[in-house]
């Protein structure tokens, strides 16, 4: 084949523009900036909290605490069931009660300090580099469906996730759960704990205390389910519900789970929840902080037997832990997979990757440290009007495993900016053989100083990978932004992002929650839903937003929607420069006759 990289930049250009025709017209393309919105809910008053409440349904003193003091150990223990048809909450869509709470979550939990990773400076002694954007947009902000969903509750942070199945998106934040249709009618809103009228999980035995819930929607068992903590002086509990079938209207089966562990006469109570399912359980992991005598015991793994809760019956469930692990993130797994997988940051350049086997039976967990490209933290992003925003740390916050691909996501120090930080990770059939490689990673950029944080990762039915993430900068308030990558995408790169919603307010609100949350509709296998955290008049407020990834247009170089004689020199000069940008065909890293004849045949097609 003739080596096209050794023509001259001005003979490339005149073989590009003969075979398009000489077409240098404009092809504008049809993106509108109309964003679809629903007026916020007045304003609630922000309630005062203060002390550690305490349990109404107490567990007795005396009984048997899980022991997982012994390393490998596992803790049996079984649920009865309580069955509550949601359809007798009256009213429906419950307004926040005034003693309802409120304050920060974390004035309310029992004394303990934060978890901090240990980070060494930036230091990829791997030579591994990450990639970055792409030019051009994947997401047109004209098709971007959205609607506000549950606001200011009056607890902070809202700690937003969601949850989609056939008609219905379920969306819990701290302490509320809610439900609606998928053009934003909303069916269904109540206090998770005892504070409702009754609250969602009050029937069970919840307190006045259920914090950091999480949800998702099974595709395999088309359910909806839904997860909340909960922490008292000398108590705490996983409670857990799961819907009888893909409508959240009517009956759920709830249970309320000890989570106190015993760890060499110490007991500790479960923090910052991950959540994640597979064919065979419900997987919860958690921080395990000191209940009566403080310090830290690593990291708790719960999994459900999900056929027990699928029929309504008492569950069993198993615990186990792992002593040098913290804040991992359990993965949403599509396909048949070899066994559980759950991701840790592990600092400096590697990520930590778990797997669970045997999970109803006889839960074993591996584990391998897997190298990717250097990071170091940040913790704070600044916002317009002044102060910034507590992003935590560059924990993973999202984990998602698809068809022996696992996408994990944090953000990470980049020149001192929070940048969105993902990987693609290859598990192959490991643990049962081989081990898991790294297959790409990239740091999506939202612009020059603008702060990305709180990314959440995940795949479609077409491999397309869609993100979303938060922004801000000393001259930019909050926003949400989504992105996204097609499998013809170069490797480690995601499309520039696009706005979901600017908040109108500037100023700072502390801890901006944990995470945002994404998920794929299972009518198609190809919408995604993402939903994230903004700052109104009245505190802060959650969106829900869907959109599908647009096919690319190939040979808009420059990423203005328009093709002319810049996207031509755009397309020479990465070409003959050995630049990625004009690898636009199989096989991709190298650049060959397929790249010039693919941005041909785009260029003559048009922008979409």
């Amino acid at each position: 084949m003739k080596n096209l990289s050794r023509l001259s930049a001005p003979a490339l250009a005149a073989m590009v523009l003969a075979a398009a025709g000489c077409q240098t017209a404009s092809h504008e393309s049809a993106r509108s900036s109309a964003l679809l919105g629903v007026e916020p809910a007045a304003a609630q008053p922000v309630l005062e909290g203060g002390e550690v409440y305490t349990d109404p349904h107490p567990l007795p003193a005396d009984r048997e605490i899980a022991d997982l003091t012994r390393p490998g150990a596992v803790a049996r223990g079984v649920a009865p069931v309580q069955i509550i048809d949601t359809r007798v909450f009256s009213p429906q869509i419950a307004p926040r009660p005034l003693d309802a709470g409120g304050g920060s979550v974390e004035i309310h939990l029992p004394p303990h300090e934060e978890l901090e990773h240990e980070i060494r400076p930036h230091a990829d002694a791997s030579g591994l580099r990450a990639g970055t954007t792409r030019p051009g947009f994947a997401i047109d902000p004209g098709n971007i469906t959205q609607f506000t969903a549950l606001d200011s509750t009056g607890w902070s942070p809202p700690d937003p996730t969601l949850a989609v199945g056939p008609n219905h998106v379920v969306s819990t934040v701290n302490m509320t759960i809610g439900w609606y249709l998928k053009d934003g009618t909303q069916q269904f809103q109540q206090i998770l704990g005892s504070p409702g009228n009754p609250g969602f999980f009050e029937p069970v035995g919840a307190g006045d205390f259920t914090f950091d819930p999480k949800c998702f929607y099974d595709h395999y068992a088309q359910r909806f389910v839904v997860l909340a903590l909960e922490v008292y002086n000398t108590t705490a509990y996983i409670t857990i519900a799961v819907s009888d079938d893909s409508d959240p209207n009517g009956t759920w089966y709830k249970y309320r789970t000890d989570a106190v562990i015993n760890v060499s006469g110490n007991t500790y109570w479960w923090d910052y929840p991950g959540f994640g399912y597979d064919q065979e359980g419900y997987y919860i992991t958690g921080n395990l902080f000191g209940l009566n005598n403080g310090g830290f015991a690593g990291a708790g793994f719960r999994v459900f037997t999900k056929a027990d809760m699928l029929v309504g019956a008492p569950v069993h469930y198993s615990t186990l832990r792992e002593a040098n692990a913290g804040s991992v993130q359990a993965a949403q797994h599509f396909g048949s997979n070899p066994a559980a997988y759950f991701v840790q940051t592990n600092g400096g350049n590697s990520m930590q990757v778990f797997a669970m086997r045997n999970p109803i039976t006889s839960p074993t967990i591996s584990q391998q440290s897997v190298t990717v490209p250097g990071f170091s933290s940040i913790a704070y992003a600044p916002v317009s009007g002044g102060g910034s925003l507590w992003i935590v740390d560059e924990r993973t916050f999202s984990v998602h495993w698809r068809n022996g691909k696992l996408f994990a996501a944090h953000h990470v120090s980049v020149g001192g900016v929070a940048k969105p930080r993902w990987y693609e990770f290859n598990t192959g059939n490991w643990p049962v053989s081989g081990s898991v490689s790294l297959t790409q990673s990239g740091n999506a950029d939202p612009g020059a100083g603008i702060h990305g944080f709180f990314p959440a990762i995940y795949s479609n039915d077409s491999g397309a990978v869609a993100m979303v993430y938060g922004t801000s900068s000393s001259s930019r308030t909050v926003g949400m932004v989504v992105t996204g990558r097609l499998p013809s995408d170069p490797a480690g790169t995601m499309a520039e992002p696009t706005t979901v919603r600017q908040s109108p307010l500037g100023g700072s609100d502390g801890r901006w929650g944990d995470y945002f949350d994404l998920a794929v509709d299972p009518n198609d296998g190809r919408t995604f839903w993402a939903i994230g955290e903004t700052q109104e008049s009245f505190g802060w407020d959650t969106r829900i937003a869907s959109f599908t990834l647009e096919q690319p247009c190939p040979a808009d170089l420059t990423g203005d929607g328009v093709l002319d004689l810049q996207d031509v020199n755009a397309f020479v000069l990465a070409f003959v420069g050995g630049n990625s940008a004009a690898d636009l065909a199989e096989p991709f890293g190298v650049l060959d006759l397929a790249d010039v004849q693919a941005f041909i045949a785009g260029f003559i097609a048009g922008c979409p």
